[in-house]
């Protein structure tokens, strides 16, 4: 088995993205599936482009891509993406689409097909905290959820795809305003490996599996 696992580059400003210094110290291997890793940047339209170029060049089974969500205190498995573009800010080239559906003959929203709740529940075991997320916002993150899983559905039939956000670094927050949550990026990792260990164990399971049982 082979996972793709992708890292968006730094932005807003920004001179680190703990999304890709993250996914680079991933191991080679985890349980038993080969990894592969990749930056994207994160422009409109050149971020989706350049998973779906590694998905031809690496043929995974799984894709998993990896944001920065700042003023998360959890590393966050997204649920679902949508059709719909609102930057709040502009892309690292200055583009800035307002409003704008993704895919005129898409969807308005794909959910993604990883086991998140599995996920979720793995990296807690590692004492790592994280949660299940339902809005992975209208920036760049939430346009190369909505694409993977499109690119998935038209193109990649059998290959499973999402998306994780996870919170600022330390050194981050450390000059942002008190009180915003981080997280130091040995941890992130962590959470990541187990995360990913789960997308093996629980292959083929649906997206709300592993979960024992309901809260009321």
């Amino acid at each position: 088995m082979k996972i793709l696992v992708t890292g968006f580059m730094p932005f807003g400003g920004e001179t680190v993205n703990p999304a890709y210094e993250a996914v680079r110290r991933l191991p080679t291997q985890i349980a038993g599936a080969d990894i592969a890793t990749v930056e994207i940047p994160v422009v409109y339209r050149k971020g989706p482009a350049a998973v779906e170029a590694a998905i031809d060049a690496e043929k995974p089974d799984m894709v998993l891509c990896v944001g920065q969500a700042g003023g998360r205190a959890e590393i966050t498995p997204e649920f679902v993406g949508i059709n719909y573009a609102n930057f709040r800010i502009p892309d690292n080239e200055g583009f800035q689409p307002l409003s704008v559906k993704l895919e005129k003959d898409g969807p308005d929203a794909y959910f993604a097909t990883l086991p998140v709740q599995a996920m979720v529940d793995a990296c807690k075991e590692k004492g790592v905290p994280a949660n299940v997320s339902y809005s992975a916002g209208t920036y760049c993150c939430n346009e190369v959820l909505y694409e993977l899983l499109y690119a998935l559905d038209h193109r990649h039939p059998g290959v499973r795809g999402g998306f994780v956000h996870v919170p600022y670094l330390d050194s981050q927050a450390a000059n942002l305003k008190a009180g915003t949550p981080s997280m130091s990026l040995e941890r992130i990792t962590e959470g990541l490996t187990a995360m990913v260990a789960a997308m093996v164990e629980h292959e083929g399971e649906d997206i709300v599996s592993a979960s024992a049982g309901c809260e009321h």
